[in-house]
C-alpha cells in the first residue's frame, strides 16, 4: 500500500480546510476527503465571519482549497463509508486511504419540521440562526415556528431585530411562563397549527394555519433538529455525552487516541468562524501528537546502538 497520510481529514467545510491549511504549512502530508454537500450551500452570504462577512459559502470553500493546495494539501472529492482500526480510511469507490492521524469534520444534518414549504424556502426566507440572518431580516414581520423546545428562546431573541414578531406554537405548546415572558417582550401569539408556508414566485408572504387563515410574514425562523454525521466515530467507539455527542477535550481530541472531530460533528452551536477556529486548534494539537510519537521513536533508535554496545 502506499505511504500512510500524516492525517487524514474527513470533511472540507471551514473547520477541515482550517485543519488542513494549518497541517500543509507544519509539513505534513495531509488528504482532505469532502463528499461536496456542506451545511450551508443554501445560504447566499456568510455573515458575522471577520473579514469574510457577506462572502458565499461557496467561494469561501474554494478559497480554502486553492489556499490549502498551495501547501501540498490533497483534496479527494468521494465519501468515507468507513474507517477501520489502524485508521483505514475506505472510500466509496472501494479505495483506502492509510492514515496516522484522523480529524473528522463531517458536520450535522438539519431535521426540519414537516410542513409544506418550509424546505423549499430553507436558507432563503426559512432561517435558523439570528446571530447569522436576523439582520438581513431586520424590522420586517417576522414568524417563529414552534417545531422545537428551543422556538419560545428564538421568539424572544428575535425581538432584538424586529418590533413585529409572531409565535405560532404548532405542535409546541407554551407554558404559562412562556406565554408571560412572550406577552412581555411583545411577541405575538397566533394560535393553531401551521398548515404550509405561502409563497409568491421566489418570496415568502406567510404563514398559513389549518383554517386557512394566512399571517403576512417576510421571514420565518425555526430550530431544526441537529443530528451530527458522525458513523465513523460511532464504529471506532469515540465516547458520547448524554446527548449523544461525541465527547472532546478544548482541541477536539476524542477519547480514542489518533481522532479528533471539530465542527458541528462535535458542537451544534458552532458558527462558520467557530469551526474554523476549532479546525486550527486541533490541528497543532495533531501536529504535537505526531511529534510526539516521532521523538519518541527517534529516541528510542538513538539508545538502541548504546544498548548493542553493552552485549
Amino acid at each position: 500500500m502506499a505511504a500512510p497520510y500524516d492525517v487524514v481529514i474527513v470533511g472540507g467545510g471551514p473547520a477541515g480546510l482550517s485543519a488542513a491549511l494549518v497541517l500543509g504549512r507544519a509539513r505534513r502530508r495531509v488528504a482532505v476527503v469532502d463528499a461536496g454537500a456542506p451545511r450551508n450551500a443554501p445560504a447566499a452570504r456568510l455573515r458575522g465571519f471577520l473579514s469574510r462577512d457577506g462572502m458565499s459559502p461557496g467561494a469561501l470553500l474554494e478559497t480554502g482549497r486553492a489556499e490549502a493546495a498551495g501547501y501540498g494539501v490533497e483534496t479527494i472529492r468521494a465519501r468515507v463509508e468507513h474507517i477501520a482500526p489502524g485508521f483505514l480510511v475506505g472510500l466509496a469507490d472501494g479505495s483506502v486511504l492509510r492514515a496516522r492521524r484522523v480529524l473528522m469534520a463531517t458536520g450535522l444534518h438539519d431535521e426540519l419540521p414537516d410542513i409544506p414549504g418550509v424546505r423549499e424556502r430553507w436558507g432563503k426566507d426559512v432561517l435558523h440562526c439570528p446571530y447569522c440572518h436576523g439582520y438581513e431580516v431586520r424590522d420586517r414581520p417576522l414568524g417563529v415556528l414552534g417545531s422545537h423546545p428551543g422556538a419560545v428562546g428564538q421568539a424572544l431573541l428575535l425581538r432584538r431585530w424586529s418590533d413585529d414578531v409572531v409565535f405560532f406554537p404548532h405542535t409546541l405548546e407554551p407554558t404559562g411562563g412562556e406565554r408571560e415572558r412572550l406577552a412581555a417582550r411583545g411577541v405575538r401569539i397566533a394560535g393553531g397549527r401551521v398548515a404550509r408556508l405561502v409563497a409568491d414566485g421566489d418570496r415568502l408572504r406567510g404563514v398559513e394555519l389549518a383554517g386557512g387563515r394566512v399571517e403576512p410574514r417576510s421571514a420565518v425562523f425555526v430550530v431544526p433538529r441537529m443530528t451530527p454525521q458522525d458513523g465513523p466515530l460511532t464504529a471506532l467507539g469515540c465516547a458520547r455525552d448524554a446527548d449523544g455527542w461525541v465527547v472532546v477535550d478544548a482541541s477536539g481530541r476524542t477519547s480514542v487516541p489518533g481522532v479528533w472531530a471539530v465542527g458541528n460533528v462535535a458542537d451544534r452551536r458552532a458558527q462558520v468562524i467557530t469551526a474554523a477556529g476549532m479546525g486550527s486548534a486541533a490541528a497543532i494539537a495533531v501536529d504535537h501528537d505526531l511529534l510526539d510519537e516521532e521523538i519518541g521513536r527517534a529516541v528510542a533508535a538513538h539508545r538502541e546502538p548504546e544498548r548493542l554496545q553493552r552485549l
